[in-house]
């Protein structure tokens, strides 16, 4: 339970003792002046202790009930250090006193929001003691003394207060990992002990293998690869001083940037740097230094002479860490070899390109470690089958090290998908050092992979709580009297509505109508699911949204952002049923000139839910001359008018390898996949869409121009379309790039010798982009609005409330504008807007990420009893090997061109090993011997098949057949 911070002040109605403080601290302004802020501290006497059996203290809030275990005191380094362990159940009667909270929320948001779901379950009796705001469990900080010195004083005098408030009716014990501040504790008659201790104590050595280790005891002494003389000088670099960083990135003698690992070799990786005004190049694990993908970090560049080109090379999930070599180093950056970076080079290829900026990882400024999922390396099982054992973990994303980890639970963990955490990184160790966290389920299982894939990109799939749940109105839900009075909602009933959505979609957000008017004109509207009429500001269920952010779609399921009752029902816009909806409604010319808008709340009462197939079989027949079809078919000479004009003005048409597969019903196993049709129904839907969001976007923003929620889509930078360029210019087209019109025009010209060379080029033009993203108005000047691929100079996200919690708030604003509502405080503060903006924008890729990965996970499971010969593309070259493109199943994969494994294993393979010669320049890959000539996008033969070179890690693997 959490017991909230007291109302303190004179006005308190309970006669409660109450005292008031003074509270100072200097804070430096961004002109660099001191100012000393002073802020009134009220301290009370009757906050309770939280403990049922207490004869004191208030036990409405209590939920530490247990006598016969310890109120356990936490110090904030365990609560940083050991949340793995608090959320296990075995954790119970747990004090977390408002000085930790405090401090976790400032060094770890994501700590101190799984410590706040703990606390907020009453079930684990974990309860917050509000210790700043008591008056005998306050202190104030002493001279000289640091603010940590004085948090730790804080936690001590707390639990000596518990002691002497509940007289030994049950015990107190401190935990604590800090040396200094048990000894402390014990000199002052306070029980401490360490956690593992704590841990030990309780009999189940489980448990154990939860504890994150301290730097010194991550060194497995009893490591025998690690005691072999040659393996002791395995080590890293030390990490520079973050003031000896902050000097050299102010002198540009470092760069700083994010550490990003090649996905196709976790040997080599990329750090975007502003001030170099290139990626700079990071080859080897020496160079890597300890960093992990995400980290960000402090570079220094090597000699000029040292730079190579970014071409690479691709390494198997196999293969072992081939670069270890360059890994023995000595301890001290100053003696590391200066060309290092040459070492990387694959004895297979010579490079023929242009030098990169190369470089090597001095210090990290940010972790970006999280729980990580994959599994154990095999191993045999010790004798007797018990005890302790080290262990290596294989991390599913292959960009991560393997981790070493303790575990007395190894028979039972070798052949499941685990979480993984990291606790450290020495520089005499090989890998990072972790702790398990717990067992997903068997490898290869469908759900346990997908689970996997949702962990991994940190997609919230909990059940929805009673709280959240408890805001939805009763089922079944119908249209109300006070709904159908309401003179702002206007009734659309007698309108011919549809909705076009595609097969089997319950959650449906949007309709539209398309009536002629007696003028010769249109009225032309789009009706959005009133979702806002039901989410209100500040409840559960529109904090649980905010945080989801966004619905995720799988191959085989919908992970909702609202729950179901609302998604498919009270919401959805199905057909002859009554909906309330948020129209926008159009006066449209025939020549879809936009002559007037109207925003409007709506009741609706849509005629048909169609498929895309179903909406386009219905234009394409002749014979069919129904109002609906009619309709239908005006509303797609419309739309097309529409799109030439967007694409007459700037606005990219792009292409991305989207699949679609055809699942079994009842085991959900894939039963065949292959690209997905684009209709002119699915064009026709698109294109009003995006209308509604335009004319969205500048109606709030005129209303409300500091903090409208806007969608834009930065400019790329010449270097970002450097590749494609390269590879057109390989293959002798020309695109011009110095607007989004001209890259339109040049991408309409790129026409090869068969009809799917444009789309690729097309999906090779979408990679150059960066992702579209939300922002408050407020935060950027207008020319920064602009959406590059749209070629539009304002837009928003208006038309999938029910699925994007961007949309709830454009709903709110737009609501606002109107006068219909009040707008949310919330939204009238644009920092607050910009960092629900963030979040947005985090959800949206992880769950973009998802997408792409359960689509990963069927492609597998699809080929797993069904090799094939497919024709591919190269899209990329590699000083050993290519990385291809297979259209009809949207795969993309590397074809190795150096022979691995043994005869058998590579005899379908004609065209390999030998020495390589990359020409970065003309985008080709030459056998030395001159026989053998591979070029970008060039066509070829391969055999697509599952293979499992690891014991329960199976793989696609993509295999040369021949050229076409």
């Amino acid at each position: 339970m959490v017991a909230s911070h007291p109302k303190a002040g004179a006005e308190d109605n309970r006669g409660a003792a109450a005292m008031l403080q003074s509270k100072s601290f200097v804070k430096k302004t961004r002109q660099g002046r001191l100012l000393k802020i002073v802020r009134e501290h009220y301290l009370r006497d009757d906050i309770a202790c939280g403990a049922v059996y207490c004869s004191i203290c208030d036990k409405s809030t209590a939920c530490l009930s247990d006598t016969t275990s310890p109120i356990l005191i936490v110090d904030t380094n365990v609560v940083l250090q050991q949340i793995d362990l608090l959320e296990n159940l075995a954790m119970s009667n747990v004090v977390i006193l408002s000085v930790v909270l405090d401090e976790a929320k400032n060094k770890n948001l994501s700590v101190y929001n799984r410590l706040r779901t703990i606390c907020s379950n009453p079930t684990r009796h974990f309860f917050v003691f509000a210790n700043e705001h008591h008056k005998d469990t306050y202190i104030k900080g002493m001279v000289g003394e640091s603010p940590n010195d004085r948090n730790d004083r804080a936690i001590r005098v707390a639990s000596q207060w518990y002691q002497r408030h509940l007289g030994g009716s049950t015990k107190i014990l401190l935990l604590t990992n800090d040396a200094e501040n048990r000894k402390k504790a014990r000199e002052e008659g306070i029980i401490a002990e360490t956690v593992q201790a704590y841990v030990q104590a309780l009999g189940k050595p489980e448990l154990l293998d939860l504890v994150a280790r301290s730097q010194v005891e991550n060194v497995f002494k009893h490591d025998v690869e690690d005691l072999r003389p040659s393996k002791r000088k395995v080590v890293y670099a030390e990490h520079k001083a973050m003031s000896e960083i902050t000097s050299g990135l102010r002198q540009k003698i470092y760069h700083q940037g994010k550490f990003r690992v090649n996905r196709y070799n976790p040997f080599e990786a990329y750090v975007g740097s502003e001030s170099v005004g290139d990626e700079i190049v990071i080859k080897g694990k020496t160079d890597m230094n300890r960093a992990f993908d995400g980290d960000v970090v402090a570079v220094e560049l090597l000699p000029q002479e040292c730079w190579q080109d970014g071409s690479g090379k691709i390494v198997e999930d196999d293969d072992e860490e081939e670069e270890e070599v360059v890994g023995l180093v000595p301890a001290s950056a100053d003696d590391a070899p200066k060309n290092q970076a040459l070492e990387g080079m694959s004895e297979k290829s010579i490079s023929i390109g242009i030098a990169r900026p190369t470089g090597r990882v001095i210090g990290i400024i940010k972790r970006n470690w999280r729980p990580y999922c994959g599994s154990l390396e095999p191993m045999p099982l010790p004798a007797g089958g018990g005890g302790t054992v080290h262990a290596l973990f294989v991390a599913a994303d292959r960009r991560i090290p393997k981790i070493r980890i303790q575990t007395r639970q190894l028979s039972n963990l070798l052949d499941k998908r685990i979480i993984v955490a990291v606790d450290s990184w020495e520089q005499t160790s090989r890998y990072p050092s972790g702790h398990y966290v717990r067992s997903i389920g068997e490898i290869g299982d469908r759900a346990t992979e997908s689970e996997v894939l949702l962990i991994e990109n940190d997609i919230n799939t909990r059940p929805f709580s009673e709280q959240v749940l408890a805001c939805l109105p009763p089922l079944p839900w119908s249209m109300s009297a006070e709904d159908l009075r309401n003179p702002y909602r206007r009734d659309l009933r007698h309108v011919r509505v549809f909705s076009v959505d595609p097969i089997g979609c319950k959650d449906i957000d949007d309709a539209l109508n398309c009536t002629l008017l007696p003028n010769g004109n249109f009225q032309v509207a789009v009706h959005i699911a009133d979702v806002t009429n039901f989410v209100h500001p500040n409840t559960p269920l529109d904090e649980e949204a905010s945080q989801r952010g966004t619905s995720v779609y799988l191959v085989e399921r919908r992970i909702d952002m609202l729950p179901k009752p609302l998604t498919e029902d009270i919401c959805s816009l199905r057909a002859d049923v009554e909906r309330l909806a948020f129209s926008v409604l159009w006066e449209m010319s025939p020549d879809a000139d936009i002559l007037s808008v109207e925003f409007t709340k709506s009741i609706i009462k849509s005629c048909a839910a169609l498929s895309y197939v179903e909406a386009q079989a219905r234009m394409d027949d002749s014979r069919l001359s129904d109002p609906l079809t009619l309709d239908l078919r005006n509303m797609n000479k419309l739309a097309k008018i529409m799109r030439r004009r967007r694409i007459e003005s700037g606005a990219l048409t792009l292409a991305s390898p989207e699949v679609k597969f055809e699942i079994d019903t009842e085991t959900h196993d894939p039963l065949d996949v292959g690209m997905y049709q684009v209709r002119e129904a699915n064009q026709m839907i698109e294109e009003f869409m995006l209308a509604a969001n335009v004319s969205v976007a500048g109606h709030i923003l005129k209303h409300f121009p500091m903090c409208s929620l806007l969608r834009r889509h930065p400019i790329p930078t010449p270097k970002m379309f450097e590749p494609l360029l390269r590879t057109a210019a390989a293959v002798g087209i020309h695109l011009d790039i110095s607007s989004s019109k001209a890259l339109a025009d040049s991408l309409d010209e790129a026409q090869g010798d068969d009809p799917y060379f444009n789309k690729l080029i097309r999906i090779l033009a979408t990679r150059c982009m960066t992702q579209a993203v939300y922002f408050c108005s407020g935060e950027l000047s207008p020319p920064e609005f602009h959406h590059y691929g749209l070629a539009a100079p304002l837009y928003t996200h208006f038309t999938s409330p029910i699925r994007r919690y961007a949309d709830v708030i454009v709903h709110r604003l737009l609501a606002a504008s109107l006068g219909l509502n009040k707008l949310p405080d919330l939204l009238r503060d644009k920092s607050l807007l910009t960092s629900i903006s963030d979040n947005l924008n985090y959800r949206h890729r992880n769950a973009q990420m998802a997408g792409r990965a359960s689509v990963e996970l069927h492609t597998l499971i699809f080929f797993r009893n069904r090799p094939t010969e497919a024709e591919a593309r190269i899209v990329k070259i590699r000083s050993n090997g290519l990385i291809v493109f297979v259209p009809k199943y949207g795969i993309e994969g590397p074809v190795y061109l150096t022979k691995k494994g043994t005869k058998e294993e590579t005899e379908l393979v004609s065209d390999i090993d030998g020495k390589w010669i990359i020409d970065e320049e003309h985008q080709t890959l030459l056998s030395q011997d001159g026989k053998r000539r591979y070029k970008v996008l060039e066509r070829l033969s391969i055999y697509i098949q599952v293979v499992e070179p690891q014991p329960n890690r199976p793989k696609l693997e993509l295999t040369l057949m021949k050229a076409c």
